[in-house]
């Protein structure tokens, strides 16, 4: 809150206008009188010419007294001769304050005068101006873009973002050489899936990959980023049967799997890798002439490699065991291909394959008979279908209930099946429902350890459709499982054995690829012995005495303990034809009683092709006649992308890239995939390759929309990245939502909340704002909500670059050439200072990249450019160009200019490559320069020692300070009039640096003039006042009138804001342990705010009181 001078006293802004206040002191060159004005106030500024003495009532009388009291004639003479050599001298100052103020006035008349001319020979440049000089010649692909002569007046990024990108790769500079002998930086990025189209978590991965990599890149490593994309076995397989059912009206059985497969290739070749041209409007500069696919070549070599290396050390093996079933994909899937939706209560969701729409989150409760009469036994699920293959009923070995029950069975109603009824203690909770739980070992994970434990029999009941199969009984056999569902309760009613249904909460597996609901079914499978590559991967990342990789954020390594301290084996088989087929051969031999591939399981063998099997079989069964059938399951995905850092340097072959960059040097991924991928990268790579294959990995955030809720496809909340890049209207997002597969009521209700969040569309802000803020979001823990508002800002701020750019090529001139060597110590003090924090941003931003922190890093580069350079640099040197008695000021300015925006753009190149890259090549080119060809490939900015002055800097922190505060006591309704300010300056250091600043104080903050004054001096009256800190306070002489109300609410709301911030860090003092804990430094800086919020607070109450009592004279 801004305070008025009251003699030395501090009232509120806006008091003064209302006191009427003698006069007296000559001290000040400009002072105001109040004169009363039909009940208002009028404040009129005095010129040389006033009169500024004022003789208070009385005086004239007391003055009379006084010389009739005086009887030496001597000594009045000598008092009246020395008074008025005093009064001369006074007089004498205020002609030199008054010519002086004359001075700065004509020199502001004449920067005014100046401005005018500037102003109209920019109106006649513009008439004469041709439109053509500022567009870009069209550049030819792959060819250097040609600049327009003249700059763009605004920035606009499809502009500037065309053209730069053809002829980075064409030029070569993406590809890593491995051959060099600079260290090597490698990273190799996610593979997408083929099928995929960019969306914003990928946006996410390569705007800080990439970042990262043109930052070592530029520092002067030997980077080497690889492309690639995921085969995506499940995704693929799924589009093309949709596409043949759509355009033939086949399934894949029908046309069989080697035509299919064929049909799955040519749709690859044709629409595949969409994604990867996308990366490329990103601006992601990958090393494209390494590009390479899950299952190209290359990497088939080394998936099969894989499998059969793993297999003879005993790491791969087959079994019966529990999977993921999907049946409408008749498939095995991975966890992570399962979403688990929360059930709340009853509910009712479309199943594929189903007519009707099928009931959940419900709790049936039916009784099972007793052998020998002895009553029944009531039991309860969620999936009563799966009652058909129960083997055991399970109760508490301490419950009471059923103690004598123990040993006894129970017989199945349907097919009179005993069940007997076991204790088992891990698995029942006796306090939850009816303490008994049946036991289905084939259907469910938790009764399959059970089962285990009590060597129960294993029925599986469901066919590879999800149909009911005979093992069901020939009542249900046929059935769809949710039609059984309602069939086995209709039985159960009619044996009078159904006791009833209730709500209950429940988490539903369904596939994310089919939107099926999964079943858990037993099947054989391969499967990896996880165990042992498990402890080494915890190892490698715990291990104290030998760690070898870091994660970061680290908070994610105790998740990575808690996953492999607990990890169970993979099963990698997969149900599909479109993936790599499994390098395992089923020998059937002739005198084989069951023929069915599969029958018996040591009848497998495994070769890296049918010649190796071949041998295998010979060997395994010498002299018996035999034939071989290869497994038609296919691996899954995460196998091949668990090779990835192995397979795309050309592993198993000991390959020139092989030697110089494995292992790589980061993964950058998701913190999602942690498991699934991440840790199967690390046991693979140590098992097979030698070692990690990464040495840090850095999880980036998961994207949210901007209320914080998930993206979702069925919220309609998807942020497609090359929307944000290029533009879209409301009514552009509303058909892509009509195009996706919403029904009607999501479909409303998502155009609805597209029409709040972007009411008119969502403006084009090129990829260097969206990568901006991309990066600059990562501080959000683990989690971004994505506000597009943010990336707009940064587009806006593009513009203040450009801005920036054009003033410096209008200040620099067409012949301007930048100096070799740069004399710092003799430039005027802002060139010293912005120089001094340039060296401050770089030195935090490449820490802030070390230490994977690149929000941060943002922040200081943004901070740089947009705080110091464009609203203090650029700002102050402004009136050095336009008189010429600051020739040699000019002259620095334009070198130091130079060198700001070439490091600046240098600095800031990781983030914006496309205007960075554009406005860099704008900039004039050093004398004898063998500049590269291009920003990226140049050196990235280093400290240099010689710039750092920490005296200006705390020098100009101070007068940046006071410049914040004349500014914010300027009235709102007229910024642009300019007002005399004044510093009260409280000790000599800070009276110096007011001296030496007075120029810059006076540009930067817009007032007519500044003069110094120290606590000797009279406070200057008919001042609002701020106070810098405890040395320096600020006064602008201001004209206007009292609003007693306005006043009020002022001081009120300053009282209110001082107050809360009194008592929270208060509060924080005298909390428990902040003693002991907090450092002293800290401890002492706190007690100095404390302090100074209990100074204010008496400040406003002596302010309040003075406020109240003038308007109580005033009403008088």
């Amino acid at each position: 809150m801004p305070f008025l001078a009251f003699g030395r006293r501090l009232l509120p802004r806006g008091l003064f206008a209302s006191l009427l206040f003698p006069l007296r002191s000559p001290r000040i060159s400009a002072l105001t009188s109040c004169a009363n004005n039909r009940g208002g106030f009028q404040i009129r500024k005095l010129t040389a010419d006033t009169d500024c003495s004022m003789t208070l009532p009385g005086e004239d009388k007391l003055e009379k007294q006084t010389n009739e009291d005086k009887t030496d004639d001597q000594d009045l003479e000598r008092k009246m001769k020395k008074e008025q050599k005093a009064k001369l001298k006074e007089e004498k100052k205020l002609k030199a304050a008054q010519k002086a103020e004359a001075a700065k006035l004509q020199a502001q008349k004449s920067s005014d005068g100046s401005k005018k001319s500037e102003r109209k020979q920019r109106k006649k440049d513009i008439e004469e101006e041709n439109p053509e000089d500022f567009i870009d010649p069209a550049t030819p692909d792959g060819q250097k873009k040609k600049l327009s002569c003249q700059m763009a007046k605004q920035y606009n990024p499809n502009a500037v973002e065309k053209s730069w990108y053809s002829w980075w790769e064409a030029s070569n500079f993406f590809v890593a050489d491995a051959s060099s002998s600079k260290p090597p930086f490698v990273i190799v990025l996610p593979p997408p899936n083929v099928t995929g189209a960019l969306h914003i978590g990928h946006g996410l991965t390569a705007a800080i990959q990439d970042t990262i990599i043109r930052w070592r890149r530029m520092s002067g490593y030997n980077v080497l980023w690889v492309p690639g994309m995921d085969h995506a076995g499940i995704a693929t397989q799924v589009v093309v049967e949709k596409k043949l059912m759509r355009e033939c009206k086949l399934t894949r059985h029908d046309i069989g799997r080697e035509r299919f497969v064929s049909e799955v290739w040519k749709w690859k070749n044709e629409y595949g890798g969409t994604i990867l041209n996308q990366e490329r409007r990103l601006g992601a500069s990958l090393d494209w002439s390494r590009e390479c696919f899950t299952m190209d070549d290359a990497r088939s070599k080394a998936v099969t490699e894989a499998f059969v290396k793993l297999y003879k050390e005993g790491l791969i093996y087959r079994d019966h065991r529990l999977v993921n079933w999907d049946c409408s994909l008749r498939t095995a899937i991975s966890d992570i291909e399962v979403d688990h939706e929360e059930i709340k209560e009853e509910t009712f969701r479309k199943v594929p394959g189903y007519e009707h729409e099928v009931q959940f989150g419900v709790l049936t409760s039916f009784a099972y008979p007793l052998e020998g009469g002895m009553g029944d036994i009531v039991v309860a699920t969620t999936r009563v279908e799966t009652m058909l293959g129960d083997t055991a009923i399970a109760v508490h070995s301490k419950d009471k209930r059923y103690s004598h029950l123990h040993g006894k069975s129970a017989v199945h109603p349907f097919n009179g099946r005993k069940l007997p009824i076991i204790c088992d203690d891990i698995l029942v909770d006796p306090e939850f429902g009816t303490g008994a739980v049946k036991i289905t070992p084939a259907h469910d994970p938790n009764d399959f350890e059970v089962g285990k434990r009590h060597n129960l029999a294993f029925i599986n009941i469901f066919t590879d459709e999800g149909k009911i199969n005979s093992n069901g009984g020939a009542d249900f056999e046929g059935m769809p499982r949710f039609a059984a569902r309602v069939a086995v309760i209709e039985a159960l009613k009619s044996k009078g054995l159904y006791r009833g249904a209730q709500k209950n909460e429940m988490k539903l597996g369904i596939c994310s690829r089919s939107n099926d609901v999964v079943e858990p079914m037993i099947k054989p499978q391969w499967f990896v012995d996880c165990k042992s590559m498990g402890k080494l991967a915890l190892d490698a990342v715990l291990s104290d005495n030998n760690k070898k990789i870091e994660i970061i954020p680290h908070q994610y390594e105790q998740e990575w303990k808690r996953w492999l301290e607990n990890i169970r084996d993979w099963c990698i088989s997969r149900q599909l034809w479109w993936g790599h087929r499994i390098p395992a051969w089923y020998v059937i031999l002739e005198d084989d009683q069951l023929k069915d591939v599969g029958s018996y399981n040591d009848h497998w063998v495994v070769g890296r092709n049918e010649q190796e099997a071949l041998i295998e079989a010979n060997n395994l069964f010498s002299g018996k006649k035999f034939e071989i059938v290869q497994d038609p399951d296919v691996l899954d995905t995460w196998f091949s992308s668990g090779l990835f850092p192995l397979s795309v340097l050309g592993w198993p072959d000991v390959t020139p890239d092989f030697k110089a960059f494995y292992p790589t040097s980061l993964l950058e991924t998701g913190h999602d995939i942690l498991f699934f991928w991440v840790a199967r990268m690390v046991m693979l790579g140590m098992q097979l390759g030698g070692d990690v294959p990464f040495r840090k990995v850095y999880l980036h955030p998961m994207i949210r929309d901007a209320h914080g809720q998930k993206m979702s496809k069925s919220k309609g909340n998807v942020i497609d990245p090359l929307e944000v890049i290029n533009g879209i209207s409301l009514e552009g997002l509303h058909k892509r939502l009509e195009a996706s597969n919403l029904d009607r009521s999501e479909l409303e209700n998502a155009k609805m909340d597209q029409a709040k969040d972007f009411q008119n569309g969502i403006p084009e802000c090129g990829a260097d704002a969206l990568r901006f803020a991309l990066v600059s979001y990562t501080a959000q823990s683990d989690k971004i909500n994505l506000d597009v508002l943010r990336v707009i800002g940064y587009r806006q701020w593009c513009n203040k670059l450009w801005n920036a750019i054009r003033f410096a090529m209008m200040k620099l001139g067409d012949d301007y050439v930048p100096p070799q060597k740069l004399d710092v110590k003799s430039m005027p003090p802002v060139c010293q200072w912005i120089l001094s924090v340039l060296n401050n941003a770089v030195a935090r931003t490449i820490t802030s990249f070390e230490s994977y922190k690149f929000s941060d890093a943002t922040t200081a580069v943004y901070s740089w450019w947009q705080f110091q350079l464009c609203d203090v640099f650029i700002e102050a040197i402004k009136p050095f160009f336009t008189d010429s008695k600051y020739e040699s000021a000019k002259e620095a300015s334009r070198h130091t200019l130079w060198i700001c925006l070439d490091t600046g753009l240098r600095l800031l190149h990781p983030f914006m490559p496309f205007v960075t890259e554009e406005l860099w090549q704008r900039l004039p080119l050093e004398e004898g320069s063998s500049r590269k060809e291009s920003i990226m490939i140049s050196e990235y900015p280093s400290f240099i020692e010689a710039w750092s002055n920490e005296k200006i800097e705390n020098d100009m922190d101070i007068v940046n300070g006071a410049v914040r505060k004349l500014r914010s006591l300027r009235p709102q309704s007229d910024k642009n009039e300019r007002y005399p300010a004044f510093a009260l300056c409280r000790g000599p250091d800070i009276t110096n640096i007011m001296r030496t600043y007075d120029f810059e104080i006076v540009t930067l903050a817009s007032v007519s003039s500044l003069k110094v004054i120290t606590e000797n001096d009279m406070a200057p009256p008919g001042c609002a006042i701020d106070v810098v800190d405890e040395n320096l306070s600020v006064y602008l002489q201001l004209q206007g009138t009292l609003d007693p109300e306005a006043e009020r609410e002022k001081l009120r709301k300053r009282r209110e804001d001082t107050q809360k911030k009194h008592d929270l860090l208060s509060q924080e003092m005298n909390s428990s342990g902040y003693k002991e804990k907090a450092p002293l430094s800290i401890q002492e800086e706190q007690m100095k705010k404390l302090t100074a919020y209990l100074e204010e607070l008496k400040i406003i109450d002596q302010a309040e009181q003075d406020l109240e009592r003038r308007i109580h004279q005033q009403m008088k």
